[in-house]
């Protein structure tokens, strides 16, 4: 069976490959003699669509086009399905084979190896293995949520989604309908930074405060996408990263590690409590309440009243 859908495969990308104009369904049909073996329309169809998901898979580009009589055409260009010679030194395979490793206990494990196997066929020296160089690395980002799958392909094929989303200090979630823009992982958490409809401004939505399914949408986006650089200070910015002042919190000893991290200065009062000064920017709040009965925050006051205020809505759930 495994050798059969693979001529098959074979067939159809050289037909596709070897083709001037556009070939529609009923014309591969009859050029291909496992899709003439095929019992019925609906099994030739359900074949063929599996046959070019594969194929586009596996890194072909394939074109759609429709022409004058409305009917529907595909070929490859030969000119869009031809790589230049691949040339990577040793430390550049290492760098590849490190992010490929990054994403090999999450659902894009498949194309990150995938992705590799391009590389080795486009030229990639056969003396260099990605996965083997600097193997005392492990590097992981986890995904945990079901949301992100969804999302990374809406912001991919630039599709608005709808989702209820539970802020902290809210004890209920409530439904936003976003435009996503970009995926960001910051301090073991992902973020959604993308345009909230219903506010009509930018915003940034932690995955792990989004409840039930990820619903797309049809329309285009109605804002306009920010450059890359600007969705990832976005992120960092809503997330805390870039702190603008300095607070001052009580911190039990021998807790709240990722806030020594951070901290300026550290100062040891006894009694089992510790004196930190850390960077205050944007989301500091909520990151403190995640530390709970450990931390308490002495200065400024809007800060202290603003993490009073999650814990308050966390307690009445």
């Amino acid at each position: 069976m495994a050798i059969a859908k693979a001529e098959r495969l074979m067939n159809l990308a050289l037909c596709l490959l070897g083709t001037r104009r556009p070939l529609s369904k009923r014309e591969l049909r009859e050029s291909i003699e496992a899709y003439l073996e095929a019992g019925s329309d609906d099994s030739f169809n359900r074949m063929f669509e599996r046959d070019k998901d594969d194929l586009r898979e596996l890194g072909l580009v394939i074109e759609t086009v429709e022409n004058l009589d409305g009917e529907v055409g595909y070929l490859a260009r030969r000119d869009s399905n031809r790589l230049p010679p691949i040339t990577l030194d040793a430390e550049e395979a290492a760098a590849l084979g490190l992010a490929a490793k990054v994403w090999q206990q999450a659902r894009l494990a498949g194309a990150a190896s995938g992705a590799l196997q391009k590389l080795r066929a486009a030229g990639l020296p056969e003396d260099v293995d990605p996965y083997e160089a600097h193997g005392a690395l492990e590097p992981r980002i986890p995904v945990h949520e079901a949301s992100f799958e969804p999302l990374m392909l809406a912001c991919r094929d630039r599709r608005p989604v709808v989702f209820d989303y539970r802020k902290a200090t809210a004890a209920r979630p409530e439904q936003r309908h976003v435009e996503p823009w970009a995926l960001e992982c910051w301090r073991g958490h992902w973020y959604l930074a993308g345009w909230d409809r219903d506010r009509g401004a930018e915003r940034v939505f932690r995955l792990s405060r989004i409840t039930g399914k990820v619903r797309s949408r049809s329309g285009r986006f109605t804002a306009d996408i920010p450059d890359v650089v600007t969705v990832r200070e976005t992120v960092a910015s809503w997330a805390g990263e870039n702190a603008d002042r300095s607070a001052l919190i009580r911190l039990r000893t021998d807790a709240g590690y990722p806030l020594r991290a951070k901290a300026t200065a550290v100062r040891e009062l006894g009694d089992g409590w510790d004196e930190l000064e850390i960077p205050y920017g944007h989301g500091l709040d909520a990151w403190l309440v995640e530390f709970g009965p450990d931390v308490v925050v002495l200065e400024p006051a809007e800060l202290r009243a603003d993490v009073v205020d999650r814990l308050r809505a966390v307690a009445k759930g």
